[in-house]
């Protein structure tokens, strides 16, 4: 059976794919900063900054899932903030790709995240995996992260990207940010409400890593996002359906969104509709297809 090092396996998507894996079968390491807890998972240490890893943790690994970065929206965009954004996630690859040229392995596959940041705010645009990217920070952030992941096709490993799209979920992230202030009675709509957001559900980003791993013909990027997006104004109507809320307040204006977040209001305030043609044909099939189905899949559970 497969043994799968994870790099950022403590954070959210980690910790669940973790999980699926295990149940599978499957062997599991993480590569992390900080000792593990789960008695299952050999965690290995490293520290992308100080350019240190333990050369271990490449021993018997047939495919290495890259995950780590620093949150996107976790502080504000000040310019060494963005820099440290990109840093951790292009040197992390990059220290991992220098550890496999110095030392004997079995590697074959590495499976990495990207973000739908790539493409950025485009409007009404359809966006396809051979769309350019944009011409911004997150464009940037997101190109020079492929870029760093595509070294490893000197090193002939396979190379699959997911260009993640705004993940549902409780347990953190966009979804729960949203719906607190709807929760009680004071959500509104962003901006317009006519920007799009690429949704997708966790389970479905779960079963498509899970499909990247095990399907050795898949390679390049594919765009991680349901068939259906939604726009802003769409979506909160539907999260405060979920609670039987109405949204009874104005719009928030764009201006107030900009003063208070600044650069990072593009990621509430830009608009990228994401085709998700690609990964349809190469076999996925969605568990949920419409975001009703998934927030009435998330919200029909205990948190």
């Amino acid at each position: 059976m497969n043994h799968i090092l994870i790099t950022g396996g403590s954070g959210l998507l980690g910790k669940q794919l973790t999980a699926e894996l295990l149940k599978k079968g499957y062997s599991v390491s993480h590569l992390s900063r900080k000792t593990g807890t789960n008695p299952e998972v050999k965690t290995y240490l490293w520290d992308v900054d100080k350019g240190t890893i333990d050369v271990n943790c490449i021993r018997g690994v047939d495919t290495i899932v890259h995950l780590a970065g620093e949150g996107i929206a976790d502080e504000k965009w000040t310019e060494e903030r963005k820099k440290q954004i990109i840093r951790s996630r292009t040197k992390s690859i990059t220290l991992i790709y220098d550890l496999l040229k110095s030392k004997t392995h079995k590697v074959k596959s590495v499976v990495s995240a990207s973000g739908i940041g790539y493409y950025s705010d485009r409007g009404n645009e359809l966006l396809y995996e051979d769309s350019a990217p944009a011409d911004d920070f997150l464009g940037e952030c997101c190109v020079k992260w492929e870029h760093a992941v595509d070294a490893g096709l000197e090193l002939e490993l396979r190379v699959l990207k997911f260009r993640t799209g705004v993940v549902l979920t409780r347990r953190g992230g966009a979804l729960s940010k949203m719906a607190a202030p709807i929760k009680y009675g004071f959500g509104c709509v962003l901006g317009t409400g006519n920007q799009w957001v690429p949704w997708i559900h966790l389970q479905d980003v779960i079963d498509m890593y899970l499909m990247g791993i095990e399907n050795e013909t898949m390679s390049g990027v594919y765009n991680m996002v349901a068939p259906y997006p939604v726009t802003n104004e769409q979506l909160t109507h539907s999260i405060a359906k979920q609670f039987r809320k109405t949204i009874w307040l104005p719009h928030a204006p764009e201006f107030a969104l900009k003063l208070f977040l600044g650069e990072m209001a593009t990621l509430v305030l830009g608009s990228t509709k994401v085709a998700a043609t690609k990964i349809e044909k190469a076999g996925y099939h969605f568990k949920f297809l419409t975001v009703e189905d998934a927030l009435k899949d998330l919200y029909s559970k205990k948190a």
